[in-house]
């Protein structure tokens, strides 16, 4: 049995592994990305043009370009990933100069807008750009924490053995509830006819106190004790116990999974609207220009 430091070390293993892409190569992109704030905001404060610099300025431009092109960069991490290799550009230091980068928007956006908001495109955009940042950062902080949830909530076994564990016990119930009266062998049915993960993604993320065929009938076969043979009682709450703990364990599993990819329902469609928000942004700048 693992210790309380055991598993405290599994944790922190897990953590350094999920969200070592944040230090890669020694923080090298936050050192980039910070220093690249640093250097902007050093010369939006130390130039002096009238008016202040904004977005029609060359400083506003110039920053106006570095964003539109760095935010059309970021985006293609959804490629990279297809394309798994090792070297200065693998899939970790890409994800950790979308992280650092992603995060240096908030200053470039910032100071290229000059500090002017109102009910317009360009506003709607900077808006956008905050949404995605934020909703990047949710999920950072995701990817840091519950991967090691999911390994310790699996233990030893895969999601595959977990699914082939839980067929086993359910031919089990159905080879032993043979012998049982109608009655008896309709709550065991009932138990291998419900689908557990049913519902969709509301239902994955749903928690709560598992109530279900399983635990109804585990309940129903106790009070039917004066029907059932005694080794066939027994045989049978043992399986349902069993079969009631593997669901446990995969609705748990199902519930991590989920959390861990619902945050890109917001992240990837408020990207795809960011840059058609950018696009009229940029066609009604020259536009008017």
């Amino acid at each position: 049995m693992a210790t309380r430091s055991d598993r405290k070390q599994v944790r922190r293993s897990g953590a350094v592994l999920h969200d070592s892409f944040l230090r890669h190569r020694n923080w090298r992109w936050a050192k980039i990305a910070s220093l690249l704030c640093l250097v902007l905001i050093l010369i939006y404060a130390f130039d002096n043009p009238i008016p202040r610099p904004e977005g029609d300025t060359v400083y506003g431009y110039t920053l106006g370009t570095i964003g539109f092109g760095l935010i059309l960069w970021l985006t293609a991490l959804g490629i990279r990933k297809r394309r798994m290799s090792p070297g200065v550009w693998s899939l970790k230091a890409w994800t950790s100069a979308h992280v650092w980068l992603g995060l240096s928007l908030v200053v470039i956006g910032t100071l290229h807008t000059g500090f002017h908001f109102g009910w317009n495109v360009h506003t709607l955009a900077y808006a956008l750009m905050m949404l995605v940042i934020l909703s990047g950062l949710f999920g950072v902080a995701v990817y840091a924490s519950l991967p090691s949830r999911l390994s310790e909530n699996r233990g030893e076994l895969t999601e595959t053995q977990m699914l082939e564990g839980l067929r086993a016990i359910d031919r089990q119930l159905h080879s032993a509830a043979q012998p049982l009266n109608a009655r008896a062998a309709g709550v065991i049915q009932a138990s291998l006819d419900e689908d557990a993960f049913g519902g969709g993604l509301r239902a994955r993320l749903r928690s709560g106190k598992l109530d279900n065929a399983t635990t109804r009938a585990e309940h129903d076969l106790r009070t039917m004790a004066g029907e059932i043979p005694a080794d066939a009682l027994a045989r049978l709450l043992s399986l349902l116990s069993q079969k009631h703990g593997l669901v446990a364990q995969l609705q748990r599993h199902l519930r991590l999974r989920a959390i861990l990819e619902i945050w890109l329902y917001v992240h990837v469609p408020s990207t795809i609207a960011l840059i058609a928000a950018l696009i009229a942004h940029v066609v009604s700048v020259f536009f008017y220009w």
